[in-house]
């Protein structure tokens, strides 16, 4: 028996890698990260999400407003600690790329 597709609609999901004891809301805006902040249209990589060390996440643009704003004093609206962006950990296994004897000729060489 031979099947032969004539059409087909392909439907595809994504979610944020957050952290699992964090919530699916901005702590800010309290808008789910499937959806976007105020100042965006699109969710995605116009709509970033930004984790702090103490785990809680935000919308780049909520905790950008929040912390340039007087009130905030560069703490977490959630916990009121120092608000530091942690690091994006790569992938175990993950290495840098290789660079062909050509392009490491173009790279200008680093001086301290």
């Amino acid at each position: 028996m031979k099947v032969t597709f004539t059409a087909y609609h392909a439907v595809a999901e994504w979610k944020w890698d957050l952290p699992e004891d964090s919530d699916d809301t901005c702590g800010i805006c309290r808008v789910q990260f499937e959806g976007t902040c105020a100042k965006c249209k699109y969710p995605g990589d116009d709509c970033p999400i930004v984790i702090g060390e103490c785990t809680h996440c935000f919308h780049m643009h909520c905790i950008g407003d929040w912390l340039l704003s007087e009130q905030s004093q560069g703490k977490c609206p959630m916990c009121r600690q120092a608000f530091k962006e942690r690091v994006a950990e790569a992938p175990v296994g993950a290495r840098a790329p290789r660079q062909t004897p050509e392009e490491a000729a173009q790279t200008p060489a680093r001086t301290r």
